[in-house]
């Protein structure tokens, strides 16, 4: 297959394109290259035949639909979004360009790439678009959990744009008969991951010996897949998934934030100690929440479970401690971000619109 990655210099869609590649597929990587997006996270796969890079906005219709034509793609996997919810509290505009604006324009692109096909290859053709938990609100801290079915209630201008994004996906399948396919996934994480997000930022600020911030109290409680789980999940619903429906992706890993921070500190004091012998635990501190902050995400997974047969491989202890190991070992993809693009400023801090 020609596989269309859109964002694919990001977190989750370099190790999309990196898991696409190794298994044959050929894959043209779209990216517009934002301050999250590192070619340098796919320098395993970038001389691959399979593999090609197009530095292009999502935005521009014209252009993707002419790299469409051009590559004579057989998919698209849609993961291009800005997806920082701190981010989109301090400046929601961006979010409302790319999220929803940008995924307009792919969906427009698509949708007239797909009706000059032949019967065989329309057939064939998907439009799977790749969303997050956090469209369906939050949860109290019982045993519930989000399915397929769950009604949209997003709290954050992130949430609200991935959401509107869902909705235009769904409504080009209704209306115009693009064929779609959907995935809603819980908090990734895993190697070569932006340091803005929980565990990466706590794990390098405590090799830099600074403070490590917890929202509140620290029990907002999320479900955490490691990215490479959530890659093989990407690919098999690309493939196989039943067009028109949705897949929710979850690891099964509920944890406290704190709890969170916590075992990093504790595998840390095991794999670097500290010079001053004490544990990382001394650097935790807590500090104001974020505005609207969701109290709690899980996902029910039995969908893809029994329809497709996936499941995740990593547990939450054996990812962990797989991605400190890697930051441990990589500090040359690290490090220049935290010298330069982010060095682990609080974010999320503004309750006006800008």
């Amino acid at each position: 297959m020609n596989i269309l990655v859109t964002g694919g210099a990001g977190f989750i869609g370099s190790a999309l394109c990196r898991h696409l590649v190794e298994i044959g597929e050929t894959v043209i990587n779209v990216d517009k290259l934002t301050y999250a997006g590192n070619l340098a996270s796919l320098r395993s796969v970038e001389t691959r035949a399979n593999y090609r890079f197009v530095n292009a906005d999502i935005c521009n219709e014209a252009a993707l639909g002419e790299l469409m034509r051009r590559e004579s793609i057989d998919r698209v996997i849609h993961l291009a979004a800005e997806t920082h919810v701190d981010r989109s509290i301090d400046g929601p505009a961006q979010f409302i360009e790319t999220n929803i604006v940008g995924t307009f324009r792919l969906l427009q692109a698509s949708l007239k790439y797909w009706r000059q096909l032949s019967e065989a290859a329309q057939r064939q053709f998907r439009f799977h678009h790749v969303s997050t938990d956090e469209v369906f609100g939050d949860l109290p801290f019982d045993d519930s959990t989000f399915n397929e079915q769950t009604p949209y209630a997003p709290s954050s201008p992130y949430s609200a744009s991935k959401a509107a994004s869902d909705h235009l996906v769904r409504a080009w399948h209704h209306t115009f008969g693009l064929p779609i396919v959907m995935s809603n996934c819980s908090n990734n994480y895993g190697p070569y991951h932006f340091p803005e997000k929980l565990i990466p930022l706590v794990l390098l600020n405590a090799l830099d010996e600074k403070p490590l911030p917890v929202y509140g109290a620290g029990m907002n409680v999320r479900d955490w897949l490691y990215v490479e789980d959530h890659a093989r999940a990407l690919a098999l619903i690309a493939s196989q998934g039943t067009i028109g429906e949705s897949y929710n992706i979850g690891g099964s890993c509920e944890r406290s934030n704190l709890a969170v921070v916590q075992a990093i500190c504790d595998i840390l004091d095991s794999a670097k100690p500290r010079r001053n012998q004490k544990s990382y635990r001394d650097l935790i501190c807590f500090v104001a929440d974020r505005p609207g902050h969701d109290r709690r995400y899980a996902m029910d997974t039995t969908k893809i479970e029994s329809e497709l047969g996936w499941k995740p491989q990593e547990s939450f202890e054996t990812g962990l401690s797989q991605t400190i190991a890697w930051y441990l070992d990589n500090e040359w993809w690290w490090r220049p971000i935290r010298d330069g693009a982010y060095a682990g400023a609080r974010l999320g801090r503004l309750a006006a619109v800008q």
